[in-house]
């Protein structure tokens, strides 16, 4: 027997809880069906400040600032210029939101997955989907399992698949591919012990350039400090040593980052992650989305998944309610959602693709504010991308003069960008 839902949602992540949650609010009749229990470990810990509106639209804003760590700066740190340099939130065109959170990502989602439960999604921890049937390109039923193995089908009226890196939709439609224009993987823990910074600035996150890539170093309340390297993938697939003995190694190669876990000891698990930047072909169907990273991954230098998932189910909600509503619209309405998406990921790209290059190194470490570019630059950082704030001017002078200053030093820019292409096609 199959039963009947208006919404069902593939996934219990940020994205998944957060469109769950809304729609439940509008008295739609929601699933959730999450293939693990919360909470669960999730990497990917670093929120941006203009992700705060839309947890405070969820009602858990109070809940997410007792479990972080407040950040109010994104700092730089380049072992080829020899010193750093940090962007504070509070200087962004729109000065209303001077800062983000740390958080542990087990706490943060378990937070969302029960808030979208309080606001009448039924959801199901433990339940895998396993399968999805159309007909005449509409989504008609979906199979999935419990843990004690009993099967569960439904026919929803609109399927969101918001399986984060599981993809669940384009694998079986063939829709994902790898990112033509971008390629990493990484290798992450989290460590005890670690130097912080002081003050004000304990809960910022630091960004640190290697040869192979960069590093980052995210802490969290208590006394942990969350580590990641994110390589070409060449260098993942050379590792000859267990992953952690590679973790250190990799630390080795930036003094910076090796200092500050002099007197730190590793407290987790080592894990190395390929096949990092992906997209979908496709990004909807007549009656079915895709939403966060289900729809596609770029980088996590500017801590943009998360903001991105929480724009998407923002933004997803009001879309699938307008179509359960007048379903001749929906064609309109999902091609609305798509290109806002398409927008900001495209923004973010841009600078994610550049971002190990020599003239990006060098702007970032040192930045000017004429024309207020920085400002425009620190706005993007924030995940200022959605609403009316003047940052496309700002960004197009950044970019007019990024292009500028690479012609200025050819030989070094060029090769960066072969070595680029090359590591890509690795």
């Amino acid at each position: 027997m199959s039963e009947s839902c208006d919404v069902l949602v593939i996934g219990g992540g940020p994205a998944g809880s957060s469109i769950a949650a809304l729609l439940a609010e509008k008295n739609w009749r929601v699933v959730l069906a999450e293939k693990d229990r919360h909470p669960r470990f999730h990497i990917g810990e670093s929120l941006l400040p203009l992700s705060l509106p839309y947890l405070e639209r969820l009602g858990v804003l109070n809940e997410v600032e007792k479990i972080g760590l407040r950040k109010y700066a994104a700092e730089f740190d380049s072992i080829y210029h020899g010193k750093c340099s940090d962007f504070q939130f509070g200087e962004a065109l729109d000065k209303t939101h001077p800062y983000a959170f740390e958080v542990k990502r087990a706490e943060f989602d378990h937070i969302l997955l029960k808030n979208a439960a309080a606001k009448g999604a039924d959801v199901r921890e433990g339940c895998r989907v396993t399968s999805v049937e159309f007909h005449e390109g509409r989504v008609d039923k979906v199979r999935a399992t419990g843990e004690n193995g009993p099967e569960h089908v439904w026919q929803p009226r609109f399927l969101v698949d918001a399986s984060g890196r599981d993809t669940f939709l384009a694998d079986r439609l063939g829709t994902k591919e790898r990112n033509k224009k971008h390629s990493s993987a990484a290798v992450f823990g989290h460590f005890e012990g670690a130097e912080r910074r002081s003050g004000r600035d304990e809960g910022n996150i630091s960004i640190y350039w290697f040869d192979h890539g960069w590093f980052w170093m995210i802490p969290l309340k208590g006394d942990l400090m969350s580590v990641g390297a994110v390589c070409w993938p060449y260098y993942l697939k050379g590792r000859q040593t267990p992953v952690e003995q590679f973790l250190f190694d990799t630390i080795a190669l930036c003094p910076p980052v090796q200092a500050r876990l002099k007197n730190a000891r590793l407290v987790s698990p080592v894990t190395a992650t390929g096949n990092y930047s992906y997209a979908s072909k496709r990004m909807r169907g007549k009656n079915y989305l895709l939403i966060g990273d289900a729809f596609a991954f770029i980088d996590p230098v500017f801590s943009s998944g998360v903001h991105l998932a929480l724009y998407g189910a923002m933004s997803g909600a009001e879309t699938v309610d307008g179509i359960l509503r007048e379903p001749k619209t929906a064609e309109k309405r999902l091609k609305q959602y798509e290109k806002s998406v398409r927008r900001g990921l495209k923004t973010f790209s841009w600078f994610i693709y550049r971002i190990t290059t020599p003239a990006m190194r060098d702007l970032i470490i040192h930045p000017h504010n004429r024309f207020r570019i920085k400002e425009g630059v620190i706005s993007l950082l924030a995940g200022d991308l959605f609403r009316n704030t003047p940052i496309a001017p700002k960004l197009l002078m950044f970019k007019v003069i990024y292009y500028l200053k690479s012609l200025f030093d050819p030989i070094n820019n060029y090769a960066a960008h072969k070595r680029r292409r090359q590591n890509i096609a690795s």
